[in-house]
C-alpha cells in the first residue's frame, strides 16, 4: 500500500481541497472589499465618477446594497471554511449575487477592468463550490 507523500499530507488528501480553499478565501476577500466599497459609497466619496447615472437609485442605495452583499460573502466564506453543505449553496448564491450586482454598481462605471476581474473570480468561486463543494475541509 502506498503511503501519502509529505505534500499530500500537508495540503489535504481530498481531491479539490485547493479549489475549496481558493473559493473560501476569495469569498472572504470579496466580502471585505465589498464592505469597504459600500462604506466608501455611503460616505459619498469622490472615488467614483462624478455625475454618473445608475441603473436604479443613487450612490447611497448602492452603498447599502454593496455593504449587505459584502456581509453575505463573509458569512459564506466562514461557512465554506467550516465545511457546511448549506454553505456550499449559500456561497454559490452569494457569489452569483455579487457578480450580477457588480455590473449595476458604481464600481463598474468607475473601474470597468476591475469589475471584469471580480466577475471572473466570482465565476471561478462558483465553479469550485459547484464541483468540489460537497467535500468537507477538515
Amino acid at each position: 500500500m502506498a503511503t501519502p507523500s509529505n505534500r499530500e499530507a500537508a495540503f489535504g488528501d481530498e481531491k479539490g481541497f485547493g479549489w475549496l480553499l481558493f473559493a473560501a478565501t476569495m469569498l472572504g476577500l470579496a466580502g471585505v472589499l465589498s464592505v469597504i466599497d459600500g462604506i466608501v459609497a455611503l460616505s459619498r466619496s469622490k472615488l467614483y465618477t462624478p455625475n454618473s447615472s445608475y441603473v436604479f437609485t443613487d450612490l447611497r442605495s448602492w452603498g447599502w446594497i454593496t455593504l449587505i452583499i459584502g456581509a453575505l460573502l463573509i458569512i459564506a466564506a466562514m461557512g465554506v471554511f467550516s465545511g457546511s453543505g448549506f454553505a456550499r449553496w449559500f456561497g454559490i448564491a452569494a457569489a452569483g449575487l455579487n457578480a450580477i450586482a457588480l455590473f449595476g454598481s458604481p464600481t463598474a462605471a468607475a473601474y470597468p477592468f476591475w469589475a471584469l476581474i471580480i466577475f471572473a473570480l466570482d465565476v471561478l468561486v462558483i465553479y469550485a463550490l459547484a464541483v468540489y463543494g460537497g467535500k468537507r475541509m477538515d
